[in-house]
């Protein structure tokens, strides 16, 4: 699996991670573990096509780490041609997206 991964994470830093993903995200089905909903317009056709799919990036916060997945999956489907490993654009926009949640939290690693 792609990952772009922010680790050595202090237990402050995971707490305020915590805190800003459980206002900011929608939780996913196992504990730690967010869903970051893709920008529309990062979106590539057939994903703006697969809008009920409200396609998103996994993100897993651990006490010392967090993995942000390079797939982009869908909320609804397990398979779907809206899925695939995020494109350049896709990528550059996470990164900027935990970047930006880093530098709000005063968090510099």
């Amino acid at each position: 699996m792609k990952q772009y991964v922010i680790d050595q994470l202090r237990p402050s830093d995971h707490q305020k991670l915590k805190t800003y993903m459980n206002e900011h995200l929608e939780s996913g089905a196992l504990p730690g573990i967010y869903k970051l909903t893709l920008a529309p317009e990062v979106m590539n056709e057939t994903q703006i096509a697969h809008s009920q799919c409200q396609p998103y990036v996994a993100i897993e916060l651990e006490p010392d780490r967090m993995s942000c997945e390079l797939l982009i999956r869908s909320c609804i489907k397990m398979r779907c041609d809206c899925m695939g490993y995020a494109t350049e654009v896709q990528r550059n926009w996470l990164i900027d997206r935990i970047e930006t949640m880093l530098n709000e939290l005063e968090i510099f690693l």
